[in-house]
């Protein structure tokens, strides 16, 4: 079975919503080894909706429609599926009472519109939404000679998600006889082209598993997914391409156990109990901002500085004066100092450091825009990255910021 994700709704195409749904189905689905071939957006437009879903059907078996269901006049998501069918609208009591005792229970008078949300293609199986007045539903008829299930779930995700979770997948799980299973390996410090070039072999070779990459901000992320009977199986067909993966990249790689890369690094730095401070000039807190972004880091993380200044150097960590005169305040010998001294001043096992010139003006011939120094201060020792970085301001300040906690986790 292969399915596309259709969202309905004029304001997504005027971009005043952000269409988060499409996501969650397709990562959904591919959970229980149905694939998504298509996504599509359509707005609140009888004849456009029509044509979307003569198009969709022609190319899925499953038509997955989030948005429409509402009272007003512009909601006919399940109007223009009945009529898609050839199937007249049925009006469903329980789904009505369903709205009644919502109103009553926030104390609001019921307007008459909303009763167009207890009507519903016939033959509809309706599902219950407890978190929102519009029920959803599953059409499961011929269209065209050939059988398709299409399944109507309301637009805002805090109703359609769990909607999806308690009805749609297990409906859905009868008509997949596999589930797909994932891994994602992390690659920091090696380009987007560098590192594909590095395993062109693996994914010209690739059936099952399969690898895709995608790039962000000083990262590559290499996901390798198989389609089994069962879960065990699925992983020994991931486990052997994972570890060859691992083994290429070193140790700019690893697992992820989560969707964020600095998670993962945060979780590594909290389950061996070293403690971190942050002295941070070009990357103004983003570091700090990482870390405080992981739940529990309070065990760990001391302090965060935001030196910017030369003055705040001198003044707040102790910066020597004749350091800055000599080498300037984008150097190693700075970024080294302030990373020691941000250790003594808090008491922190790791100090992080960084300095440097994020633009888009500021740059020399010899110091040009996007040179970072990064600095990590650790048992006694200094590690210490000079990296030049290209792109707009933030994003040097995401990549050097993504880097330094690289290096924490390389270190520990």
């Amino acid at each position: 079975m292969n399915c596309e994700v259709l969202c309905i709704g004029t304001e997504l195409l005027h971009g005043d919503i952000v269409n988060s749904n499409a996501a969650y189905i397709s990562k959904s689905l591919a959970h229980i080894g149905i694939d998504v071939h298509y996504q599509s957006v359509v707005g609140d437009n009888p004849t456009r909706m029509k044509e979307a879903f003569l198009l969709a059907f022609s190319r899925a078996d499953l038509v997955i429609c989030t948005g429409g269901l509402g009272p007003t006049k512009d909601d006919i998501t399940k109007e223009i599926t009945a009529e898609f069918f050839n199937l007249p609208m049925e009006f469903d009591n329980d789904s009505l009472e369903h709205v009644k005792n919502i109103f009553k229970k926030f104390n609001r008078e019921m307007t008459e519109n909303n009763v167009r949300q207890a009507y519903f293609p016939k033959g509809s199986i309706i599902l219950d939404n407890k978190n929102g007045t519009a029920n959803a539903c599953i059409v499961n008829a011929q269209s065209n000679g050939k059988k398709n299930i299409c399944i109507l779930l309301p637009g805002p995700p805090k109703e359609m998600i769990p909607l999806m979770d308690t009805e749609v997948i297990p409906y859905l799980k009868r008509f997949s006889e596999n589930i797909v299973v994932g891994k994602k390996v992390a690659v920091i410090n090696v380009g987007e082209s560098k590192a594909e070039t590095m395993i062109m072999d693996l994914i010209d070779s690739q059936t099952n598993p399969t690898i895709a990459p995608y790039a962000g901000s000083g990262r590559v992320v290499f996901r390798v997914t198989a389609k089994a009977k069962s879960e065990d199986e699925a992983l020994g067909l991931i486990n052997p391409v994972v570890n060859e993966l691992l083994h290429r990249f070193g140790d700019n790689a690893f697992v992820l156990s989560s969707d964020s890369v600095e998670h993962d690094i945060c979780k590594k730095i909290v389950n061996r109990n070293v403690t971190i401070s942050t002295a941070e000039s070009c990357t103004g807190g983003m570091i700090a901002s990482k870390l405080v972004s992981y739940p529990g880091i309070s065990k760990v993380f001391k302090e965060g500085f935001v030196t910017y200044s030369r003055e705040a150097k001198i003044n707040i960590l102790g910066v020597n004066k004749s350091t800055i005169d000599k080498y300037t305040e984008v150097s190693e010998e700075v970024a080294k100092e302030m990373a020691f001294n941000v250790t003594k001043i808090s008491n922190a096992d790791i100090g992080i450091a960084t300095t440097g010139i994020a633009g888009p003006t500021g740059g020399t011939d010899d110091k040009p825009v996007g040179l970072v120094y990064l600095c990590v201060y650790y048992n006694n020792q200094y590690f210490v990255t000079k990296k030049v970085y290209f792109g707009a301001r933030d994003t040097v300040r995401e990549q050097a910021s993504l880097h330094a906690l690289e290096m924490v986790r390389k270190i520990i």
